[in-house]
């Protein structure tokens, strides 16, 4: 089952949506692989994993952002060996 599938099935809306028919074969193919019951379970958990990868590149972008103050703090003249 999709990792929030249990949560989120309580709050779920209907969608009608087209798909290339490779696709909707591959959604049939894993969820079988899956034992999953749905197509729905499929779709859910492919669109978590985007929602994952979207907020592991916006930490990454944001860990790449400059902090002025962290360049005061290691410019302080205090060597590695000092602590």
């Amino acid at each position: 089952m999709p990792l929030f599938g249990v949560i989120n099935s309580m709050h779920s809306e209907k969608l009608s949506i087209s798909l290339p028919v490779f696709l909707v074969q591959f959604i049939g193919n894993y969820k079988i692989a899956k034992g999953w019951e749905s197509d729905s379970q499929v779709i859910e958990e492919a669109l978590e994993l985007l929602q994952y990868k979207e907020l592991e590149q916006a930490y990454r972008e944001a860990s790449q952002e400059v902090d002025p103050a962290w360049d005061v703090t290691v410019a302080d003249g205090l060597s590695d060996e000092a602590w």
